[in-house]
């Protein structure tokens, strides 16, 4: 029998080094805090990640940052679940650029949709390398009124921190979020910045880094509502 402990996959390949795999365990710990939840942690290495059987046991998953993974098929694999089971989901920077590509090929039949860092001759790089690399550094970022993730922060603007080099295609920005899946937060020149699902319970993924703050001895907003959301799901009962 499940305890009342929430279970949270973190869906990437664990490197002590990478600032944000020590930030994210030190986020969840001050959101369950806050919320008075227990939560427990598993480290999903993307390569063990082979069929849907071993993501049931979790309340939730959150795909971190650090890519390419060691298993481009296991990481969609996890998210595919999230979206389509209605399992709580956050993605951050390479979680988000995934998310993407999940979304571009599974609901909108795009066979042929990559990452650019992955596949660089791709004729459809729905994720491609951004005009200017966001590595190390922290920026502004404009969230969409009624969003997840603005009522998540309750402000307009925010200022986060970033590690990456590839984002959303703006080639293919129209047509991914012509439907449920919508931009939710940008930088100061339009740049998407977050997307989220209007139809799932919680599926928002970041191109920054909000667990960043957790090392600072600050609650990560969006962590929060992750696993807020997390708890509401298991006090509605739905865990598979």
């Amino acid at each position: 029998m499940r305890s009342d402990t929430l279970h949270i996959g973190l869906v990437g390949d664990r490197n002590d080094a990478v600032t944000a795999h020590r930030a994210i365990p030190l986020a969840l710990r001050r959101a369950a805090d806050e919320i008075c939840v227990a939560v427990e942690m598993v480290w999903l290495p993307t390569e063990t990640i082979v069929d849907t059987e071993a993501l049931a046991a979790f309340d939730a998953l959150w795909c971190v940052p650090a890519s390419p993974y060691r298993s481009f098929d296991g990481a969609l694999t996890a998210i595919r679940f999230a979206r389509e089971r209605a399992v709580p989901f956050l993605g951050t920077c390479g979680g988000f650029q995934h998310a993407v590509v999940e979304y571009a090929r599974h609901v909108l039949g795009w066979a042929d949709a990559e990452h650019a860092e992955t596949a660089p001759e791709s004729a459809r790089p729905v994720i491609s390398a951004l005009a200017c690399a966001l590595v190390e550094t922290r920026g502004a970022v404009h969230l969409e009124p009624g969003s997840r993730i603005a009522g998540a922060y309750g402000r307009a603007s925010i200022q986060e921190g970033y590690h990456c080099r590839y984002g959303l295609n703006p080639s293919f920005e129209a047509a991914l979020t012509r439907g449920p899946l919508r931009a939710s937060a940008r930088d100061d020149v339009g740049g998407v910045r977050a997307v989220e699902l209007d139809t799932h319970t919680f599926f928002v993924a970041t191109l920054f880094q909000p667990e960043r703050t957790a090392l600072d001895g600050v609650t990560p907003p969006l962590v929060r509502a992750f696993v807020a959301a997390c708890r509401a799901r298991l006090n509605h009962g739905d865990r598979r």
